[in-house]
């Protein structure tokens, strides 16, 4: 491959971290890695079983994040909650490709200026979707045999105990702290919905139904303009798995349902659950991968500096096959009655 700058991974040894930076070393074995976190030891650690990495300490807290001011990376990854926003400050200021996970919709704002300040430093990759985008993709995936689509409704089921560690846990709190409202578009009219219209279900693959509410996520926008579907939801439930209830480890599930017409003009429409037998993480850690893979240019051309979200960079028939290689499958949802 021919690099010696590393991929700088803040938040590496957090689940999202280490499992993004364990399948870059699988499909990119000599990509240098950097895994930095406040504690040096368990960093090295992760690095050691990584071969070709390093670990270093990090400090969230200064502008330089405690680097060495010589030592060169070719982007850096937020695996964490950046609160001072000292990460993209450090990419900015060196030109490098940028990409987040934890800011979601509510708290996008300040991360949306600093790069439209600096929108010719480098690209920002904006991925703090559910599981880092990797939903969006397999829904437009899925909306590629459609020619209009009027509406998409999206429902996903994460396990009690599959809350992504102490970092995805403490990001969960955040966003319900912000805001208890949902973000729909209904009419092609993007609207807050709370109290009883936020609430809805979730049925799961085994057809249990699961109280759920729709919530304020960037899937929505994204898929909304993505598609120019007149009608988004995405909704929301926490609880028992379908892989838990059949007596294995905690299963991620996202239901993804389709309405439109095909190229005849026919109605058409199509339901699918994304499901993975090992929660939720082996998709967020591939939403991260895609994205690294696409602002290094190591697949498709090179990505023009400015913001962009996961669909408008990577080719969703890709992000399948990756999520497919990771041990994700698609199948047909129980009747619904």
């Amino acid at each position: 491959m021919g690099r010696s700058e590393s991929v700088l991974i803040l938040g590496g040894t957090g689940q999202a971290g280490t499992g993004a930076a364990a399948l870059l070393r699988q499909w990119y074995p000599d990509l240098p890695l950097t895994i930095a976190a406040r504690d040096v030891e368990r960093a090295q650690k992760v690095a050691d079983g990584l071969g070709a990495a390093t670990a270093t300490g990090i400090d969230l807290r200064r502008g330089d994040l405690g680097l060495p001011a010589d030592r060169p990376h070719s982007a850096v990854v937020a695996a964490l909650w950046d609160d001072q926003l000292h990460g993209l400050r450090y990419a900015q200021r060196r030109g490098l490709p940028y990409l987040s996970i934890s800011s979601g919709l509510t708290d996008i704002a300040p991360e949306v200026v600093a790069g439209a300040q600096r929108a010719h430093a480098a690209p920002i990759l904006v991925a703090s979707h559910y599981c880092a985008g990797a939903v969006v993709l397999a829904a437009l995936h899925a909306a590629r045999r459609f020619d209009r689509i009027d509406t998409v409704r999206i429902g996903t089921v994460l396990d009690e105990l599959d809350t992504g560690g102490p970092a995805g846990a403490a990001d969960l709190q955040r966003w319900s702290t912000a805001t208890t409202a949902g973000l729909v578009r209904r009419d092609g009219v993007f609207t807050w919905v709370s109290g009883p219209d936020a609430r809805t279900h979730v049925r799961s693959t085994d057809g249990i139904d699961l109280p759920g509410r729709h919530i304020a996520v960037l899937d929505v926008p994204s898929l909304a303009l993505a598609t120019d579907a007149p009608h988004v939801r995405f909704a929301f439930a926490v609880g028992e798995s379908a892989g838990r209830r059949r007596g294995g480890p905690a299963s991620f599930e996202a239901r993804i349902d389709l309405e439109g017409t095909d190229r005849a003009g026919a109605p058409i429409s199509t339901s699918r659950h994304l499901v993975h037998p090992a929660g939720q993480r082996p998709l967020t850690a591939t939403g991260i991968a895609l994205g690294v893979e696409r602002l290094l240019g190591l697949r498709g051309e090179a990505v023009a500096p400015g913001l962009h979200t996961p669909e408008a960079l990577i080719d969703p028939a890709h992000a399948v096959e990756r999520m497919a290689e990771t041990g994700a499958v698609f199948i047909d949802p129980p009747g619904d009655d």
